[in-house]
């Protein structure tokens, strides 16, 4: 359950859902100083759906592991939900990203010792969720998905359109606000990825703020806005027509 300190985070719908001031990272080597990311200001409203775009190495997959919580080592600040991710102690942002965040991978990271149920079941059971209950909502997700008469394989007997799509509803189970997604199309073929992308258009159009990572263009069709990196640098920010 999330703690007292975030109980808060609600806000209105006309306030930010993510807001960056001044977002940095860089490494020192022997060489010197390789900035990563460089004065990252932004902000996303609920309910957009945003692509991160640009070369390799442009910063895109920092960005988002900052996004999600994964990496801790940056400077600037960063408000979730109007929480203040950067003073936020390690504890009370593991309870925010639990609460608020749903993460698709390129490469599924699904756990394959379980069946597609009990990868479903796992954000769940970080939770503070009733075991039949849990088990009604894996339920439901996975008639959602159609997906009801795999619930017993394992990820390897699935396709990569199939894992990735277990990845989805897995990343989505527990509602929440924001779905992060690195590349989600990444390693399917172009019909695989097409089913992808329009089941990212429906979680958006039902509400579920999403920000992807892609190379496409086809894919940041998909999407209301386009943030461009390069070298670390946001150099265009451009809304998408109607």
């Amino acid at each position: 359950m999330m703690n007292a300190a975030l109980a808060g985070a609600t806000r209105p719908d006309s306030a930010p859902l993510i807001s960056l001031q001044d977002v940095g990272k860089h490494y020192e080597t022997k060489a010197g100083r390789t900035n990563v990311l460089s004065h990252v200001s932004l902000d996303i409203a609920p309910g957009e759906f945003v692509s991160i775009m640009g070369p390799s190495g442009a910063g895109k997959t920092t960005l988002l592991n900052i996004l999600a919580m994964f990496d801790s080592d940056w400077t600037g600040q960063y408000h979730l939900l109007g929480q203040p991710v950067h003073s936020l102690k390690p504890k009370l942002r593991r309870e925010l990203n639990k609460s608020t965040i749903g993460f698709v991978f390129q490469q599924y990271h699904l756990l394959d010792d379980l069946t597609v149920a009990e990868n479903l079941d796992i954000p769940l059971s970080y939770r503070d969720v009733k075991r039949s209950e849990r088990m009604s909502i894996v339920a439901e997700t996975l008639d959602r998905f159609q997906m009801v008469a795999k619930k017993d394989l394992y990820p390897t007997q699935l396709s990569g359109g199939q894992q990735q799509l277990v990845a989805v509803a897995r990343a989505t189970i527990a509602q929440p606000r924001l779905i992060l997604a690195d590349e989600p199309t990444g390693s399917l073929h172009s019909s695989q990825g097409q089913m992808i992308m329009e089941l990212l258009r429906k979680l958006n159009r039902e509400g579920t703020t999403i920000i992807q990572v892609t190379h496409s263009e086809e894919n940041a069709g998909y999407g209301s806005r386009v943030i461009e990196l390069r070298d670390g640098w946001v150099v265009s920010d451009t809304a998408k027509a109607g």
